[in-house]
Parts: structure tokens; sequence; C-alpha cells
């Protein structure tokens, strides 16, 4: 399929891929009842999923990005958007993005579909959804790509389209984007939150994570090739990132899907913006001027953002693809 601009034209009370990014998450302020539902998993672990139920059949199932969760600004925007529309919406929380650690010596990444697969086929297995539809940000957005083009596991027949936003399609790329100098201060608060965890996770299984010299780590790369790599059997993170980066099997996406992109994302490397090549006919690359990373928000923050609205319009046209 084409990439094609937007015609999203920014906030208009603030301009600038920073501010569209952090002003968002600072300035939003919803209040959304989510009921939580701990899903069991077959290795003996847990996800946390939380829900906004309205007895609909349509059902909206949210990604979050690193280190994020149900909590995020854009989950709940989207939380109380489609659920006014007539949706009933699940929230998938990554292992430890709940509030409580993980079980296992294992956490989350960018790759791991098994689980992605697993809360979803239990959500459709104890619901009776017949239209689903799946959104994934950030490296949610990767993790929702992947799964969607890499074939290892039985899409379900309810899924019918699927969005990603602000999504580092290449994660190698991606992480070399974050040690810029400009984003020095959302690495930083990226590691902080990142090394918070290993630390929880080094006491409760001694000698199995080596923790010596974590705070003078200051990179992704550092990071996932120490720990994220290891501890989730991958070779170092020049593997992991070959392994999980969803630019790889775009062109094998056979659910419509549409991917949202903003050119002034300050997290995004230029192979984040793929060619047509890599496309596939099943999936649309958006490139919108405006938008800031996971940001997309109109004048006022706690009203509707640009994001919520494609993608609702991208679930509900019946044609191929709906243009803007």
């Amino acid at each position: 399929m084409p990439v094609f601009a937007s015609n999203f034209n920014g906030n208009s009370l603030w301009k600038g891929a920073h501010l569209e990014t952090i002003l968002p998450g600072l300035l939003r302020k919803l209040n959304i009842p989510w009921v939580r539902e701990r899903v069991q998993l077959n290795d003996g672990d847990f996800i946390d999923i939380d829900w906004l139920k309205n007895s609909q059949t349509k059902l909206l199932f949210l990604l979050h990005g690193l280190e994020g969760s149900s909590q995020s600004q854009y989950m709940k925007g989207f939380a109380k958007y489609f659920s006014e529309r007539g949706y009933d919406v699940c929230a998938m929380n990554f292992r430890s993005c709940s509030g409580e650690t993980n079980k296992l010596l294992r956490s989350y990444h960018s790759g791991a579909t098994e689980d992605l697969h697993e809360v979803l086929t239990y959500v459709l297995n104890t619901n009776t959804y017949t239209e689903v539809y799946l959104s994934g940000f950030s490296l949610g957005g990767n993790l929702l790509l992947r799964y969607l083009g890499e074939n290892k596991y039985p899409i379900p027949p309810q899924v019918k389209r699927a969005c990603a936003f602000s999504v580092p399609v290449d994660l190698k790329a991606g992480s070399k984007q974050m040690e810029s100098p400009a984003n020095s201060l959302y690495m930083a608060m990226f590691l902080k939150s990142l090394n918070r965890k290993l630390r929880i996770k080094a006491e409760m299984f001694p000698g199995k994570i080596d923790i010596r010299g974590l705070v003078f780590i200051r990179t992704f790369h550092e990071w996932d090739d120490k720990y994220t790599a290891p501890l989730h059997g991958f070779k170092g993170c020049d593997d992991y990132y070959q392994s999980c980066s969803s630019l790889f099997v775009l062109n094998q996406i056979k659910v419509p899907t549409l991917l949202v992109n903003a050119l002034n994302d300050p997290f995004l490397a230029e192979s984040c913006f793929p060619s047509p090549n890599n496309l596939g006919e099943h999936l649309l690359l958006e490139t919108p001027l405006y938008g800031g990373h996971c940001g997309f928000s109109y004048r006022f923050p706690n009203g509707n953002y640009y994001s919520e609205e494609r993608a609702f319009h991208f679930f509900s046209n019946k044609e191929p693809f709906l243009y803007v």
C-alpha cells in the first residue's frame, strides 16, 4: 500500500516534537473505572488485564508502550473514546507492568508475541465477541505488528483490523535514535524504571541476575545486551533486535492494518518509516507532520485525540482503507 501524509495539523496551542510528546502525558487527566482480571499463563506466570465493559459485541484490545500500563494517558484516552461509541475495551498490562512483579525470571519485551496470543485467546474463549480490533502503541505497536506478520500463531478470525501508533519498527535503529542528546531525559526515565524492576528481580532470584555496574548503563543497547537478550533466550541485543523488529514481517501482514508514525516523533529513526515495498498490500503507513511520540493531541489535553478518531474511523470503514 502507498505511504501518504496526513491532514492532521497538530495541537494548535503547542507544536514541537518534545512538547507534543510530553504535555499530553502531564496534562491529560482521565478517570477510567477499570475492572481487573488476572490471567494465569501456561508457564505458571500471570498477566493482568483491565476491562471497561458495556456488554457489547465489539472489543478493542489495547497494548501499551515501554514501561507503560493501562494507566498510560493514551490507553485511557482510547478506552474512553471507544467505550462511548459501542465497544468493550480490554487493556493488557505486560508482565510486571500492572503494579505487581511477575513470578518468573523473564519479563516482557518487544517481540513477546506468545504472551499476546495467549491472553487474546483467553479473552476470546471466555467471552462472546464477534469483532475484535487491536491497537498498540510504541513497543506495544511493534509487538502487535510482529504478531500479525510473523505467522507464528494463527490470528483469531474475530480480529478484523488493527492500528499501531508511534512504532519503532526497526528496534536497532530506534535504540540508536534514543541515544541522541535530545532524548537523554527520556532515556534516563526509562532506565530508572527498568532498573527498579530489575533490582526486585535480582532479589527474587539470587545469583541469577548480575546487577553490578547497573548504574553505569546509559543506553538501551547496553541494557538489552546485558539483560533483555539473555533473560529471554537471545544471543545478544543484535539478535534480539533482529528477531523482534516488526520491520522484517510488515509485508506478511494479512489483517487490514494502519500504522501511524509522526514525522516529528523524537523516538523514531529514518528506517521506522518504511518504504512501500516493505509494507505489503494490507498495511497502510500514515505519516503526519505532527504528533510527537504517542501524542496526537488537538487543542485541549482532556479532549478527543487524533489517534483515537483515526483508529475509530479506520475500524468503522467498510472499504479496504480510509484516506483522510
